[in-house]
């Protein structure tokens, strides 16, 4: 399937045979290559074998390389939009870099979509170099924040969450630009804390915490290297049955009949409102195979571990990116956006939802829409989800008000009774 792209052409015969674009082919065997070079990683360049300078340079450049085979000479914007954040942060200094930080890296976000998608049309081109960049953003803003807070805000004025993320001295440039563009993350992320990061890559012992079975209380304990084995092996078998769903049944309710001009004249209404539910559901498995396998992919390299359950099981979803049973099986709209796209939920809440001084619920909804494009669709969709959110919690509310009155009716009616009222 010929198709435009910057990035590298090398797989173009691959991308015939399998009748998908050429950017699409990339991305996979990118992602399959990161995968081994994970597994290589752990094992040849462990944190006990070599200095964590090593463990950067080569993150680093695995990293580029795999976005300038996918991206072509779009993959600048990467080190661009890194290069001079990191110069503001040094610049500006830590009082104030953390709004110059969001305001710079989130309109280069901007302008880079809207000269894609409005002036740089390239008709069939499909491969999407701001993908990446919507990672990068959230790495450089989070960053940014992380610092400010650990090197400028006292330590009583901060929310736990933002205690326990706090940067207490500046990343070297090396270290930011591993932190962004490691080859773990590049091409789908998801996003991580860089102390997280860090302390992967450094391999330093932390304390983990494992209840007992009788949950009363907890044996701290120092682990240094738990295997991500099972994990992988996991997370991979869902890769293979997302892949397996996308390419059938997927394939066969294509989201874009929805707008077919033979459809819309002929079907009824009922029938167009249930295809573009049955389509939209069809269209998961894509998101679930590429966001697993980038988990699978930082968990074979050693990063993402949690800790361990009450049963002493490794938990290795540090950084994982959604919960597909929970999503398939939500009963509300709080609960598909709280198992969907997780790490960017936790950046939203981080950097905006926590620190706005009013209407935090729009405010977040806003960013959200901002950061991912500037197609219209984004805004009504965001707008929408703003009206869910801020009506399902008027309902709540009156509901809890209700049950809590009727309460103290059931108690204030019992309470006379014993006192011999009624």
């Amino acid at each position: 399937m010929a198709t435009s792209t910057t990035g590298s052409t090398l797989l173009q015969p691959l991308s015939n045979a399998v009748r998908l674009p050429v950017d699409q082919v990339n991305f996979v065997v990118c992602q399959l290559f990161a995968l081994l070079a994970a597994i290589w990683f752990r094992t040849y360049l462990h944190s006990s074998k070599t200095s964590p300078f090593i463990r950067h340079v080569v993150a680093t450049l695995l990293g580029l390389y795999l976005a300038l085979f996918c991206f072509g000479w779009y993959a600048l914007h990467f080190v661009i939009q890194s290069g001079i954040s990191y110069y503001i942060m040094i610049v500006i200094g830590v009082e104030n870099m953390h709004k110059y930080c969001f305001v710079f890296a989130l309109g280069y976000l901007t302008v880079c979509q809207i000269t894609r998608v409005y002036i740089f049309d390239y008709g069939q081109y499909s491969a999407d170099f701001s993908g990446p960049m919507m990672i990068i953003t959230q790495k450089i803003t989070s960053l940014a924040f992380e610092i400010h807070d650990g090197m400028f805000r006292k330590n009583e004025d901060l929310t736990p969450s933002q205690r326990c993320l706090a940067v207490r001295r500046m990343p070297s440039l090396l270290e930011y630009l591993s932190y962004n563009c490691n080859f773990m993350g590049i091409l789908a992320g998801p996003l991580c804390s860089y102390k997280d990061y860090i302390t992967f890559i450094e391999g330093r012992s932390y304390q983990l915490q494992q209840s007992e079975a009788n949950g009363k209380e907890d044996t701290k304990y120092e682990q240094t290297d738990p295997s991500p084995n099972i994990a992988v092996a996991q997370k991979l078998l869902i890769c293979g049955l997302s892949l397996f769903f996308h390419m059938t049944i997927t394939k066969t309710l294509p989201v874009e009949y929805n707008i077919d001009d033979n459809f819309r004249a002929t079907a009824s209404w009922p029938v167009r409102f249930f295809y573009l539910y049955v389509s939209l559901m069809a269209a998961r498995p894509k998101y679930y195979f590429a966001w697993t396998l980038a988990d699978a992919i930082n968990n074979a390299a050693g990063f993402g571990f949690r800790g361990y359950d009450k049963n002493g099981v490794t938990r290795w979803d540090l950084i994982s990116n959604l919960r597909i049973q929970q999503i398939e099986f939500s009963t509300s709209f709080k609960m598909f956006l709280d198992n969907w796209n997780i790490q960017t939920a936790l950046w939203l809440k981080r950097v905006c939802y926590e620190r706005a001084t009013f209407s935090p619920t729009i405010q977040t909804f806003i960013l959200s829409a901002i950061w991912h494009g500037v197609y219209p669709g984004y805004y009504l969709t965001f707008l929408t989800g703003v009206l869910m959110t801020l009506a399902a919690r008027a309902k709540f509310c009156e509901a809890s008000s209700e049950f809590y009155r009727t309460q103290e009716q059931v108690i204030a009616c019992d309470h006379r009774r014993k006192l011999g009222g009624d």
